[in-house]
């Protein structure tokens, strides 16, 4: 076999997984609150593009060094996010599903429209300190910003593996997902842990928002990001922190091999003669026929809990 073929593979393949590590970041910020609250936050890649366009925006218009602005982010996203689950979700308990999910994309859209007012909606970029030429490893060319998030998606998946299996926080947040009144006849203060679970999804949207920020630019395209990870937690399974990282990685996997063979593959006379049209751009839906097909087979994912209900 042609070991340029063989290099070809491996590059694109490599390069995929790494992307699927920075969505499966994202998607962490789904889980976390699907997990504690049984909420699906819609608005999840609203609050990346948030914190990416306020880092962008401190650093390049008041000269604030991008890791004070990024601690600046990291406090205001803590608090919005407390603020939201006192304000608008708290409110919501007990109500059905539907409600909250309208909820969430009601303030999805709201977010959207806010606060580029606040921050511009010019495209800006985000310099977090990644050099831009690649790292070339025998034949393999990486992107630099790609290997960095991967790498800090590990040691934040790392971090919160041992927070929710050592602490005793980790523990109460485990017991809360499984059973809210199970979890309050224990002693648990529920409430307490809801807000615990959405600032940690301001954390996560703050690493999000700069590693996204850094690769694509920041603008409010950025929120499209939280889109894309949802076939990431619907293969991994909604409730599931170890189905982030698989369903991430396959996710980003299938979609380099789009864009690297079936995209190229669809300007070909060859291809032609039989599809006559002209097209591309499959990488941007193959992970959601992906996740069609999941859903249709295993509708809870790859890792997610079977839920038996009694007729």
């Amino acid at each position: 076999m042609d070991m340029f073929v063989v290099w070809y593979f491996l590059e694109s393949t490599i390069n995929g997984a790494l992307i699927g590590l920075m969505y499966a970041l994202v998607a962490l910020g789904f889980v976390l609150i699907y997990k504690s609250t049984d909420a699906i936050n819609f608005a999840q890649g609203q609050f990346v593009m948030i914190s990416g366009m306020m880092v962008a925006a401190l650093a390049a218009d008041y000269s604030i060094p991008v890791f004070i602005a990024a601690i600046m982010a990291l406090v205001f996203m803590v608090l919005f996010n407390v603020a939201l689950e006192r304000v608008v979700l708290r409110p919501m308990i007990g109500r059905p599903v539907v409600a909250i999910i309208m909820a969430t994309i009601g303030l999805a859209a709201f977010l959207e429209g806010v606060f580029p007012m606040f921050f511009g909606s010019a495209t800006r970029s985000l310099d977090i300190g990644v050099p831009n030429d690649p790292w070339i490893i025998g034949q393999i060319y990486l992107t630099p910003i790609n290997v960095v998030g991967a790498l800090v998606a590990i040691a934040f998946f790392a971090g919160f593996g041992w927070f929710f299996m050592k602490s005793r926080k980790g523990v109460a947040l485990r017991a809360v997902a499984d059973n809210h009144q199970v979890s309050m006849a224990m002693g648990i203060n529920v409430e307490r842990y809801f807000v615990l679970a959405w600032s940690m999804a301001g954390v996560v949207a703050v690493l999000g928002g700069l590693l996204w920020g850094s690769a694509i630019g920041v603008d409010n395209t950025l929120a499209v990001v939280g889109l894309k990870v949802f076939p990431v937690v619907i293969l991994g399974g909604l409730e599931s922190i170890k189905g982030c990282v698989v369903g991430g990685i396959i996710v980003g996997v299938v979609e380099a091999w789009g864009g690297t063979y079936i995209d190229p593959a669809m300007t070909q006379e060859w291809f032609r003669e039989f599809f006559p049209f002209e097209g591309g751009g499959t990488k941007d839906f193959l992970p959601y026929l992906l996740m069609i097909a999941v859903l249709f087979f295993r509708p809870y994912g790859l890792f997610g809990k079977v839920q038996i209900e009694r007729v």
